[in-house]
């Protein structure tokens, strides 16, 4: 292998190891936010509190969209993926309901 190709390959194998832990990272920040919208769930759920908050969301979003932003995301992709987190979110918060 030539030195450009070695070179490659290390930077290559670095990048992947940086993918991994921050792939570790999205999943256990995810599971600490589940834990808080469970906890939000259970609440509301107690108090006979609506299991969706269409105002909390509307923020939620646009403030994903400033920080998307703000960190050179494409701000769609960010939208997309707090709505999916949101529908999952108000799923569980049914699930609380019955």
């Amino acid at each position: 292998m030539s030195d450009a190709v070695t070179r490659a390959a290390e930077l290559l194998k670095e990048h992947r190891a940086s993918i991994d832990r921050l792939d570790a990272i999205l999943v256990y920040t995810l599971a600490e936010r589940f834990k808080h919208t469970q906890s939000v769930g259970r609440l509301k759920a107690e108090h006979a509190l609506p299991p969706s908050d269409p105002a909390r969301e509307t923020q939620q979003i646009e403030r994903l969209e400033r920080l998307s932003k703000e960190a050179d995301l494409d701000p769609e992709f960010a939208k997309k993926f707090l709505n999916f987190v949101i529908s999952e979110v108000i799923r569980h918060h049914e699930k609380f309901q019955k």
